[in-house]
């Protein structure tokens, strides 16, 4: 994977012309990656079980990879101005299922994942497989199926269906992750 795309004020203004949503769709990006490392952190923090924190730290390994590529993408000027909303969030979608144990732990990344795999499918749709934008594509796509393995993983772990306690933090989980990609394209 490419993580020295140089998207530079010059660069992003000429991309954001053929794609007037790239910008925001980048910073929406960074500030998913951001917060998708705080998950981790907040499950490692939370969970005493050695099942739950191996697969934690595997996961958060492939995410601060996306997040060190996203940050190559965006100068600290172009990123969210809601960087630490999203940090603390993050944390605590990771801690708080942590706490109630390995379930609620894969329920909520494969939440988080589903999300995130539907949220870059429709990025990557949006680009041309050339130039700037296929570069770009390609980071993209390899995002994403990064992500879709963590969902997968999360799901091959689970061990029963979920309660109506669980679905209703899940049905928070990926309502929140929407609100948070409308919010960080914009600020």
């Amino acid at each position: 994977m490419n993580a020295t795309i140089d998207l530079g004020p010059e660069a992003l203004a000429a991309a954001a012309a053929a794609h007037p949503e790239l910008p925001g769709d980048l910073r929406s990006d960074h500030a998913g990656e951001a917060g998708a490392v705080m998950i981790y952190r907040g499950i490692l923090a939370g969970s005493g079980d050695l099942a739950v924190r191996e697969f934690a730290r595997a996961h958060m390994l492939a995410e601060q990879r996306h997040l060190d590529i996203m940050e190559a993408i965006l100068r600290p000027g172009q990123r969210s101005l809601l960087l630490p909303l999203w940090r603390l969030a993050g944390w605590l979608t990771g801690f708080l299922p942590a706490l109630a144990g390995a379930r609620a732990v894969y329920a909520t990344i494969d939440a988080v994942e589903t999300f995130v795999d539907h949220h870059y499918e429709a990025q990557i749709r949006k680009l041309p497989a050339a130039g700037l934008a296929g570069e770009l594509r390609s980071v993209l796509i390899t995002c994403q199926a990064d992500e879709v393995h963590h969902r997968d993983d999360a799901r091959a772990r689970r061990t029963d269906a979920n309660g109506m306690l669980l679905r209703l933090w899940t049905k928070t989980v990926a309502v929140g992750s929407q609100s948070a990609v409308a919010a960080a394209r914009r600020i």
